[in-house]
């Protein structure tokens, strides 16, 4: 753990500070105990005597009574200080992870050829004013409603997002998975539990009043989805797509991606997540990104997947897959999903067990992106546009869009 801390950048004097609180918290069970089978004891021998011993253990049974309170509280405040402590703990990194910070992941291949724009003769539009060409794109009357990093998807933009959404949740329950649309609010237990309150507590929206926290993710609430429950091992995996908004501060952005639809505070995405065994999870997250690699190739976008540097990880996993699109107005790649390996990381912290047998004990959780719709609409917009502005559809996307093969500018 000392050195998985050290991997990820954080603070390893936290793992010997639990290591102190949870000897203090054993040895103040085990005093807790030894008194309170005193007590009892004392209290059988009470009825039994009179005069001056009667007293003497009645005086003894109300400083044992005393002290029984003091070391139950203090079973109660070291328990609480592990707990505590444990919380701020990152998930163990697994040891094929490249180690370093943001820049220092690992490229593990490449899928399709960036277009060369200059040898067909014209300069790509961004995103941005592809958008507005197409009507497809508001982002000046999203910040006069809402503020900056908000936008309204309009006309062929609107039903590009739905089209986007029904294309990966087709894939998705082709592969097996069941579709969920999730609460956009959870308790602080949920968002605690995925690991959302650590590192990623600043990009969280809660809500004071309520004490409710606006995901960020639909894999909080499918996380969340089998809380305190015990489920049977013959039964897993179990996948889930969720639907849902996502809701993100993006605190620590000020000045990036300012421009368009890429980086915003609300969006729409699908998310695949999945229950398994502990010795499965590995296999089942070359799975998720083999489902990630198949919904890019379908919608003919260049990419590239990384495995993430363990600075770059996030609390809850052990590895990281992104899948990067080639964004031509940018001239490189930009993540557009991800993977993640949580092992038992969030099973332990929100109770979810498996039977196997007689047998209980974690499980392992995993999730993935399959369609972060804004992020994914900038990539389709860029990667197939037209010298004239209109942009050419996906064959995969066609059914979803009532066959249109071109988005075609719209007069203004």
């Amino acid at each position: 753990m000392r050195a998985s801390q050290r991997a990820r950048g954080e603070d390893v004097g936290i793992v010997d500070a639990l290591l102190t609180a949870d000897e203090r918290r054993r040895s103040s069970s085990v005093r807790f105990d030894e008194l309170r089978a005193e007590q009892k004891a004392l209290g059988k021998l009470i009825p039994k005597a009179s005069g001056d011993e009667k007293a003497e253990l009645l005086k003894k049974a109300g400083e044992l009574s005393a002290a029984v309170k003091a070391a139950d509280a203090e079973q109660d405040a070291a328990a609480e200080e592990t707990q505590q402590l444990l919380l701020q703990l990152g998930n163990l990194v697994h040891p094929e992870v490249p180690v370093g910070g943001e820049d220092d992941f690992a490229v593990l291949e490449t899928i399709g050829t960036p277009r060369d724009f200059d040898a067909e003769g014209f300069a790509p539009k961004d995103h941005l004013e592809l958008g507005e060409l197409l009507g497809a794109i508001d982002t000046e009357r999203g910040a006069k409603v809402s503020g900056s990093r908000f936008y309204y998807l309009t006309g062929i933009g609107a039903l590009l997002e739905f089209a986007l959404v029904n294309a990966a949740m087709a894939q998705a329950t082709a592969a097996g998975f069941t579709p969920v649309l999730t609460p956009a609010l959870v308790k602080p237990k949920a968002m605690e539990g995925t690991g959302f309150l650590g590192q990623a507590a600043e990009d969280v929206y809660h809500l004071d009043k309520d004490d409710l926290y606006l995901v960020g993710t639909s894999e909080v609430p499918l996380a969340a989805y089998h809380m305190d429950e015990i489920l049977e091992a013959d039964a897993l995996p179990r996948r889930y797509a969720g639907f849902s908004s996502c809701f993100r501060r993006e605190a620590g952005s000020y000045g990036k991606d300012t421009r368009g639809i890429f980086r915003v505070h609300q969006f729409d995405k699908v998310e695949m997540y999945v229950y398994t065994t502990p010795e499965d999870a590995e296999a089942e997250h070359q799975r998720l990104l083999d489902w990630e690699k198949q919904w890019l190739t379908s919608l003919e976008l260049p990419f590239r997947v990384v495995d993430l540097a363990s600075g770059d990880l996030g609390s809850s996993a052990t590895r990281k897959f992104d899948c990067e699109a080639w964004i031509p107005t940018q001239g490189k790649y930009r993540e557009l999903t991800s993977t993640s390996n949580t092992t038992e990381f969030q099973s332990r912290r929100l109770s979810i067990r498996m039977r196997e047998g007689k047998k209980v004990r974690p499980l392992a959780t995993l999730n993935g992106t399959l369609c972060a719709v804004t992020r994914t609409i900038v990539a389709i917009l860029e990667n197939h546009q037209q010298a004239d502005g209109s942009v050419r559809v996906p064959e995969a996307l066609r059914p979803f869009l009532g066959g249109r093969e071109v988005l075609e500018p719209v007069a203004r």
